[in-house]
Order: structure tokens, then sequence, then C-alpha cells
């Protein structure tokens, strides 16, 4: 299996565009991530969950 598991596949991931910079942040966590950061809170987004589920079936 592809692994999945990042801070940018998270339901609590959010990106914040300011002039000039890029700003990723858990909106779980409340502080400043990136988007291959791996913490044990993830949620997978609802159509990571289904290419898990499609891959899994597939194996």
């Amino acid at each position: 299996m592809k692994d999945y598991h990042c801070c940018a596949t998270c339901s609590h991931f959010q990106v914040i565009k300011i002039p000039g910079r890029v700003y990723y942040k858990c909106r779980r966590l409340g502080f400043e991530t990136r988007p291959d950061y791996k913490f044990n809170c993830w949620e997978p987004k609802a159509h990571i969950k289904s290419l898990m589920k499609k891959e899994q079936e597939n194996a």
C-alpha cells in the first residue's frame, strides 16, 4: 500500500496564502506544519480513504 499518511492528506490540513508566503497549518493542533510531516492524529480526507480502500481491495 502506498504511504498516504502525511499532513497534506489529512482533513485537518489547512493552506493559508499570504502575499509573498504560503502558510500550512493544522487546524486540530493549531500550529504550523508542512505537507510531508506525519503526526499520530492523522485523519485522512474522504478521497484518500476511498483510494486506500480501492488499493486494499485490489491487493
